[in-house]
């Protein structure tokens, strides 16, 4: 191991195979500075936001919120598709209709964004930090086992924590990067644990599991439109679910529990202001339209990257057997936190945005006493391995490319 690299490469050829990749990113995405991944605006956009402005609807009522939905709806397979003005507050109204209280247990991984931990607070509940498998960088179903054979108990049909007796109400795992986790196995241990599962497919719209999109294997499922994400309605979530009386109970507490009248205010819960405006579900509808076209486009990205990349020695993150990902962040695996570092310093002062995964839920100050749990209960040791390891490289639609987004 020599100096500098920390592995078998000396820092000068290191540096030369980094060069290599980004001489490959310029010729896909030109000079100038090029970003992780950016909005991609070319179909109807302008045309449905103007629509929604003359209507006079550019808030939560409007037509482009019900047309949004059908169309997530409708691509997804899931029987109702309810719009939130973000991912975390589809996520928290997910834990609330869940029956998440104050000192109950919610399930997650260490290795995701804050938003899934902030939802789980919102609720005054705790997080329980459950690892993820290593090829994935979702949650391990072998560790979820132990945790769930070992470190709980069955109550009158409730999951108890042996060790703090707080309830296991809901188990959130992540398909990171749009990879998606061996979810199947995960909602099979839910099921037999009396564990509600919420999904958080916030960055896998257009990730399939066999035929079944993500985010349509637990009780609900939520998605994100954020700026960075596939297709962006600027800010914007949704839930997903198949049962009706879910679906009416998140549009009715994400639209502040208003008891529907012709000009009575009534409300008859402590509801949520969350719902998404009609101009920012404008954005979605056309962005929906375009959807198809920038998954063909960004897959073949990816398959650039995939020929690449094992010439120049660095792992690409792969989709597991009988998935199919929707290639939003590429993701690399390199061979240590000092080559890490090195490859981040080099592209971002090219001008190529790179980045590290996030910190380690369970590493930040608000959530470091929150229990982990390993394979063999001995801690998040993969989710630890990962973050020293794990880089995202551009993966937006090229501009050079983008008249192909445009729909007939």
């Amino acid at each position: 191991m020599r100096e500098g690299t920390g592995h078998d490469l000396p820092m000068d050829e290191l540096n030369s195979r980094i060069d290599a990749l980004i001489a490959h990113v310029r010729g896909v995405y030109g000079p100038g500075f090029v970003p992780l991944h950016r909005p991609v605006f070319a179909g109807r956009e302008r045309d449905y936001v103007v629509d929604a402005i003359d209507s006079n609807f550019v808030s939560s009522a409007g037509q482009r919120v019900a047309d949004f939905e059908a169309d997530v709806a409708r691509f997804t397979g899931a029987a109702h598709a309810v719009a939130t003005v973000n991912g975390t507050a589809a996520i928290h109204a997910a834990l609330v209709l869940s029956g998440v209280e104050a000192g109950d247990e919610v399930i997650t991984q260490p290795l995701t964004f804050i938003a899934t931990c902030n939802a789980v607070s919102y609720c005054h509940a705790r997080p329980v930090f459950v690892d993820v498998d290593e090829d994935t960088m979702g949650l391990s179903p072998e560790a979820l086992r132990h945790f769930l054979e070992t470190g709980t108990r069955q109550e009158g049909g409730v999951c108890v924590n042996r060790e703090t007796g707080a309830v296991v109400r809901a188990c959130v795992p992540m398909h990171t990067f749009g990879l998606p986790l061996r979810i199947r196995e995960v909602a099979e241990l839910c099921a037999a644990h009396n564990v509600v599962l919420i999904e958080d497919a916030a960055e896998s719209l257009g990730s399939w599991v066999g035929d079944t999109h993500t985010g349509r294997f637990g009780r609900m499922g939520t998605l994100s439109f954020n700026g960075n994400k596939v297709i962006t309605t600027g800010g914007g979530g949704m839930i997903l679910t198949d049962d009706p009386e879910l679906a009416r109970a998140a549009k009715h507490l994400t639209t502040t529990a208003k008891v529907p009248h012709p000009y009575e205010f009534v409300h008859d819960r402590v509801g949520f202001n969350y719902r998404l405006p009609n101009l920012n579900a404008a954005l979605g509808c056309a962005q929906m339209e375009t959807l198809p076209a920038m998954q063909r486009i960004k897959a073949e990205v990816t398959q650039g990257y995939r020929e690449l990349l094992p010439e120049l020695g660095f792992h690409l993150m792969e989709p597991i057997a009988g998935t199919r990902p929707n290639n939003w962040f590429n993701a690399l695996r390199l061979a240590d936190l000092e080559e890490r570092e090195a490859f981040l310093a080099r592209t971002n002062d090219a001008g190529v945005m790179t980045r590290p995964v996030w910190r380690l839920m369970n590493t930040l100050p608000m959530f470091s006493a929150a229990q982990t749990v390993g394979v063999n209960g001995d801690g998040v040791e993969t989710a630890e391995w990962l973050e020293a390891r794990i880089v995202n490289i551009p993966s937006s639609v090229p501009d050079a490319r983008i008249a192909e987004v445009v729909p007939s």
